[in-house]
């Protein structure tokens, strides 16, 4: 026998008695474990859970009832095993994408970012949980900016978190307002909204700058008398909202523990409607720097939790008489959406991946409507009548109307951003595509409610001046009527004036749009 084929020999009865060996010890191993096993079995009790759901949030008040479900939850034998990210969106798309979680609440600018970064959806949102109203805004020194269209200029630029609300905030008030001199780079970065503060604090009152911050910060900012509000999220509509997603496969696995967390939401959510400041107040002990009750009183006052009825709204389950100008999910996504392409925050390719009726699945919220359910009656807070007479969808409050000299001391906001609405040279006419820009318009003042237009048309200087500013006004009553009458837009809003004609050039073709509001 060759020493080639005795090491052969060798090497096999050694690998043989090397599996033996192991299935030996494997053997053991799995008897031991499974001794230890049925010993702690024996001597230990069975678990109060049949399920566990894994959610990631993250410490802003506005999920304080989320948090606070999970006690309701732990009847049901559900554990809701909450975990903070400290606000990683993208990490957080991951881990649902990845099936390290069930649930998660994102605003839906940032679920649609992180999906648009991560080049895919899994997830879908199944309840609307709450829209920010006035919790952030755009602060600056009045000795520097006086509004919005103040900054419209080369040195400018907004203080703020990057990937927060705030960030959305000021993406909202650059897609709606004419800032064409803002620089590229206009956002110096801060980290959270304590350090924007300080940053405020220490910065000149000079400089052409906006720090946007959220509660209690805003209020604590603006306890300096030189300090101002240049544009408040109490102001939008549907733009800072929250929402919960499901991952997709759990959805299609786990129905019914999807069915019981909304339930369970919306029961705790009402239970504590009147008693939110006591939630938020102990909820920030547990996930944040606890609040003073006078800063827990700021931070409620800018969250709008939304109710059964008002989810109902957004999943567009009510008629529109119902729904009283609520947006709808789709309307919220897609406005969104335009939003991050306007401000460069996503592409216009990477926004042809965003199929706004993908991203919301309304199946749970039909079958609590169906069901006659009352938030109330789960927590046998109410008894008899199911009917939710008690909840209410809060609609805008429509704008008085203004006398011309309440019109004349109007507050300018901005110039609205919107592609110059041009007439032929002469004429009041509107074209196909300044009527498709003014329907962009209108949509842009519906999500700005609490603010009057000023419609300003304008004609060339040239020949008759008499003639050219009656020209002038025509050109702004067509639009005003335009907006009003086909486009909803209510008359109290509107006001159609006529510039004094000095212009040339395209410009005195065309009709600018100022945004205002009645001094404080």
């Amino acid at each position: 026998m060759s020493i080639e084929s005795k090491a052969r020999k060798v090497a096999l009865a050694s690998l043989v008695w090397t599996i033996v060996v192991l299935i030996i010890f494997g053997g053991i191993w799995f008897w031991v474990s499974r001794s230890k096993a049925r010993l702690e079995s024996e001597t230990g009790s069975a678990s109060k859970y049949t399920d566990e759901v894994r959610i990631i949030t993250d410490s802003f008040s506005g999920y304080a009832p989320l948090r606070k479900a999970s006690e309701e939850l732990k009847s049901k034998g559900i554990k809701l095993l909450v975990q903070d990210d400290g606000a990683d969106y993208i990490g957080r798309m991951k881990a649902l994408r990845d099936g390290e979680a069930d649930l998660a609440v994102f605003t839906v600018d940032s679920l649609l970012t992180s999906g648009i970064k991560i080049k895919e959806f899994p997830v879908s949102m199944v309840l609307v949980i709450d829209e920010t109203k006035g919790a952030d805004a755009i602060v600056a020194y009045k000795s520097a900016i006086k509004n919005i269209q103040d900054l419209n200029r080369k040195d400018a630029k907004f203080v703020l978190t990057p990937s927060s609300p705030s960030e959305f905030l000021a993406r909202v008030a650059l897609a709606s307002f004419n800032l064409p001199n803002l620089p590229v780079n206009w956002i110096e970065e801060a980290d959270g909204a304590e350090d924007v503060y300080n940053k405020f604090k220490k910065a000149s009152r000079t400089e052409p700058k906006a720090y946007v911050m959220w509660e209690p910060y805003v209020s604590m900012a603006l306890k300096d008398p030189d300090a101002i509000v240049i544009l408040g999220s109490d102001k939008l509509k549907g733009y800072i909202v929250d929402v919960l997603a499901a991952r997709r496969e759990f959805i299609k696995q786990r129905p019914d523990l999807v069915q019981q967390v909304i339930e369970v939401y919306l029961s705790t959510a009402y239970g504590f409607r009147d008693k939110m400041l006591e939630l938020v107040t102990e909820d920030s002990k547990q996930t944040q720097a606890a609040l003073s009750k006078n800063e827990a009183e700021k931070v409620v006052k800018g969250i709008q939790w939304k109710n059964t009825l008002e989810n109902y709204a957004h999943f567009n389950l009510l008629d529109r008489k119902e729904a009283r100008g609520l947006d709808d999910l789709e309307t919220i996504i897609t406005k969104i959406t335009d939003v991050l392409v306007t401000t460069g925050a996503i592409s216009k390719e990477e926004s042809d991946r965003i199929e706004p009726a993908n991203l919301f699945y309304d199946k749970f919220l039909q079958e609590l409507r169906l069901s006659n359910f009352h938030p109330g009656k789960k927590l046998n807070i109410i008894e008899g009548s199911t009917n939710i007479s008690d909840e209410q969808v809060r609609g805008d409050v429509e704008l008085s109307a203004l006398t011309d000299e309440q019109w004349n001391s109007l507050i300018s906001i901005g110039q609205m951003r919107i592609q110059d609405i041009s007439f032929r040279r002469g004429t009041a006419e509107l074209s196909d595509f300044s009527k498709r820009d003014l329907e962009e318009l209108a949509g842009k003042l519906k999500s700005f409610p609490q603010y009057y237009l000023v419609v300003t048309g304008n004609a060339r200087a040239e020949g008759d001046a008499q003639a050219n500013l009656l020209l002038a006004e025509t050109r702004s009553k067509v639009v005003a009527e335009y907006l009003i009458l086909r486009l909803g837009i209510s008359r109290n809003r509107i006001k159609a004036v006529a510039a004094q004609p000095s212009m040339s050039g395209g410009e005195a073709q065309s009709v600018s749009f100022q945004l205002g509001q009645i001094p404080y």
